[in-house]
């Protein structure tokens, strides 16, 4: 019997940001019957598509697309009194303007202190914009002060990236792409390479960041890229260190057995998390899928547990209802 869940990429949108990014996702309103309305319910509705994944705690945070201050401030309040009104079901990742760094840790550290969110989900770069320079360092030091994870999600592409995924293909294929065919999980691997090249993981050792896809590609080149980086620089902390010490990496929305037989070979099962990417993904696809590894003889009844649940209470420090 599949053990009690968690699930940690679940998305909103909030009224604060009105129709600012109805024409980003204007594909999956199409392609997904009841998108649109799955993603403003903060309610009985998700309780009811949880149930149907007999989802236990589904921790919250807005869909990507950049937002400013004021939107990021009004959308966290609105989750939070979401996660008020039913605290053992929910709980809640910020939404921060990574453009502007000292109000992104500034918002990071009201959200985690007066609403006890447990992390922040944010964008991979903003127009184009990546997290490792210097103006960035606060906010990592602010995440590490914390001692919350910072959750990086793949976004779409800025315009100077969009030629890359353009060719002698339709539309359609130009768009998936760039984005969850391809696109989105490279820059959120590209992004995090860049970190480690930064020296951020030796400036802040206790940092933790969540990847979600199976780990965005990175496990399947974990073993290049540790022969590599020691090319990138004079970090003290090495690749492989910061893979199994400050990375952890979700399940969610790849619904195979072939990768985690990778990443089980190469990844401490401590920082392998379920989840789902709902509502782009349903519930019951991952509840089909845990069934699968459970049958499939990949993992102890104790490390199906770990992956269900028990890593994510010890990282995030919340309790599954049981």
């Amino acid at each position: 019997m599949v053990p009690p869940l968690i699930t940690l990429e679940e998305h909103f949108f909030s009224t604060a940001v009105g129709s600012t990014l109805d024409d980003k996702y204007v594909e999956q309103f199409k392609a997904i019957p009841g998108l649109e309305d799955q993603l403003k319910d903060l309610g009985d509705l998700r309780l009811s598509y949880m149930e149907k994944g007999k989802v236990s705690l589904q921790v919250i945070s807005h869909g990507p697309g950049t937002l400013s201050a004021r939107q990021c401030h009004d959308a966290n309040d609105q989750l939070a009194a979401a996660v008020q009104k039913n605290k053992e079901r929910f709980a809640g990742f910020a939404v921060l303007a990574m453009s502007d760094p000292e109000a992104a840790a500034s918002e990071l550290e009201r959200t985690v202190t007066q609403y006890g969110f447990v992390g922040a989900l944010i964008d991979c770069h903003v127009n184009g914009r990546y997290y490792d320079g210097a103006e960035y360092e606060p906010f990592w030091r602010m995440a590490e002060k914390l001692d919350v994870p910072i959750y990086i999600h793949p976004t779409w592409p800025a315009e100077d990236m969009a030629p890359r995924y353009t060719g002698n293909f339709t539309g359609g294929a130009s768009r998936s792409l760039s984005a969850s065919g391809w696109g989105w999980h490279n820059e959120v691997a590209l992004h995090t390479l860049r970190l480690y090249a930064s020296g951020i993981f030796d400036k802040c050792p206790k940092l933790k960041l969540i990847l979600g896809h199976f780990g965005e590609m990175i496990p399947f080149m974990l073993d290049r890229i540790t022969k590599l980086s020691v090319r990138w620089g004079d970090q003290q902390r090495k690749w492989k260190t910061v893979w199994d010490e400050n990375i952890w990496i979700t399940t969610s929305g790849v619904w195979s057995l072939d990768p985690m037989r990778c990443i089980l070979g190469n990844t401490r099962v401590e920082r392998i998390l379920y989840s789902v990417d709902y509502p782009f993904e349903r519930n019951e696809n991952g509840l089909v899928w845990m069934e699968e590894l459970e049958a499939s003889g990949l993992v102890t009844k104790e490390q199906l547990e770990m992956i269900a649940y028990k890593n994510s209470e010890e990282l995030l420090r919340v309790k599954a209802p049981r």
